[in-house]
C-alpha cells in the first residue's frame, strides 16, 4: 500500500516541491490584504511558482502514465493531483496569514498534509469515476498518503534548507 501511496502523491510531492526552486515575479495576492488588514498569501506564493510546479507535477503524472500505464494513471490524474496540490498549498498559506504566521513560519501538521489534503480533495472525481480499483482502494491509498508524507516532508525539506534553497528546515 506504501508503494501505491508514493505513487499516488509523487505528481503532488513535484508540485509542491518546486516552486522554491522557480518562485519569484508577481505574487499570487498582488500584495493586496484581505478583510482582516493580513495579506492574503503573502510575498513566498507566486504565479511563476505556481504554474511551473504544476507544469512539472503534470510531467511527473504523465511519465507515470507512461511507465505505469495510462489506465492507471489517466492524463485527467496528472492534470487534478498537481493542481489540488498547489491550491492546498495556497490554503494552507491563507490559513498561516489569519492566524498571524509569517510567510515561511512554522504551522504543524497543516504545513506536512495541506497539499495533500488539496490533492485527495481534486482527485476525487477520479474515484467516482471507479479509477484504481474503487472507492475502498483510493481511501485506503489517500489515508497511506495522508500518513507517510509528514515524514517525508521534514525530511525533503531539511534537505532543502542544509542545500540553502529554503530558510528554515521545516
Amino acid at each position: 500500500m506504501i508503494v501505491e501511496a508514493l505513487k499516488f502523491i509523487f505528481p503532488a510531492y513535484c508540485a509542491n516541491g518546486t516552486p522554491v526552486l522557480a518562485g519569484g515575479g508577481k505574487r499570487m495576492d498582488f500584495g493586496k490584504n484581505f478583510v482582516d488588514g493580513k495579506r492574503i498569501f503573502g510575498n513566498n506564493k507566486t504565479f511563476r511558482g505556481f504554474f511551473f510546479g504544476w507544469g512539472v507535477g503534470i510531467g511527473v503524472g504523465l511519465v507515470e502514465g507512461l511507465v505505469f500505464g495510462f489506465q492507471n494513471y489517466p492524463v485527467l490524474f496528472s492534470l487534478l493531483i498537481p493542481l489540488g496540490a498547489l491550491l492546498g498549498d495556497l490554503t494552507g498559506a491563507f490559513i498561516k496569514r489569519r492566524l498571524s504566521i509569517a510567510p515561511g513560519g512554522l504551522l504543524p501538521i497543516v504545513d506536512q498534509v495541506d497539499f495533500v489534503v488539496g490533492a485527495v480533495v481534486f482527485s476525487l472525481p477520479l474515484a467516482l469515476i471507479g479509477w484504481q480499483a474503487g472507492v475502498t482502494a483510493f481511501w485506503q491509498v489517500a489515508l497511506t498518503a495522508l500518513l507517510i508524507t509528514p515524514p517525508i516532508h521534514l525530511f525533503t525539506n531539511f534537505l532543502a534548507y542544509k542545500m540553502k534553497l529554503k530558510r528554515n528546515p521545516w
